[in-house]
């Protein structure tokens, strides 16, 4: 039998800290924007930083990781996998009404994430893990273009409308938006003025807002501790 997410009490798993470079784009939050919008209430378990790896936390998260979904009887892992459950469960706040919407809705979020997200991810490690310097500035700047080429065509694809899968807002939007704030620091999302506009009505939503600052309220009450390790 599938857990009913409107009957059951539900806990986001989260990081307690992370360094500031991450704050703000660790994956929970698009957990508890969705959460917020589908108006399902929920607590927060702080897993702190450095015990991820421990055998608790792999029995529910194998690689480690976060978010998890704590339903009282099931967990479950992957930002995507939790964002589609909320929004089957959302009474329609995060879902188009009718199958066709729907799916465009799922093809949408597979979009965001195998398609729109690799790049940026690894435009975001290039600058971090390279050691060599001119190596890492010819990495990032291929990587750049392909997250350019993909931008484009995301753009072309919404020419007309303003939202991914229909009329309104949908979990497509959600996951959309949450993969785009990864490119924050640059100037790359501005370069497409109906992504950027698309990005700053995701944005202004006060479910987002809401969440935002609640994940960062542990993060700064942690901040002098993880200083001082």
């Amino acid at each position: 039998m599938t857990t009913n997410l409107t009957e059951t009490p539900l806990t986001v798993v989260a990081f307690d800290w992370v360094p500031p470079f991450a704050q703000g784009l660790v994956r929970d939050l698009r957990v508890r924007w969705a959460l917020k919008e589908a108006g399902l209430p929920y607590e927060v378990d702080l897993l702190a930083m450095g015990t991820q790896g421990q055998p608790a936390h792999l029995a529910r998260q194998p690689f480690g990781q976060v978010p998890v979904l704590a339903t009282g009887e099931t967990t479950m892992f992957e930002s995507g996998a939790i964002l589609w459950r909320i929004a089957e469960a959302s009474g329609g706040a995060l879902l188009p009404a009718d199958r066709a919407g729907q799916d465009r809705a799922l093809s949408w979020v597979f979009a965001a994430l195998n398609t729109i997200e690799p790049p940026i991810l690894m435009l975001q490690q290039a600058g971090r893990l390279a050691v060599d310097k001119a190596a890492a500035e010819t990495m990032e700047g291929e990587i750049r273009k392909a997250i350019e080429r993909r931008l484009g065509q995301l753009q072309a694809a919404m020419e007309g409308r303003q939202w991914l899968a229909g009329d309104g807002f949908t979990v497509a939007d959600l996951l959309m938006a949450s993969v785009l704030r990864n490119l924050r620091n640059t100037d790359i999302v501005a370069q497409f003025p109906k992504l950027d506009e698309f990005l700053g009505r995701c944005t202004a939503r006060p479910a987002f807002t809401e969440a935002l600052e609640e994940q960062m309220v542990p993060f700064a009450e942690n901040a002098a501790r993880y200083a001082a390790e």
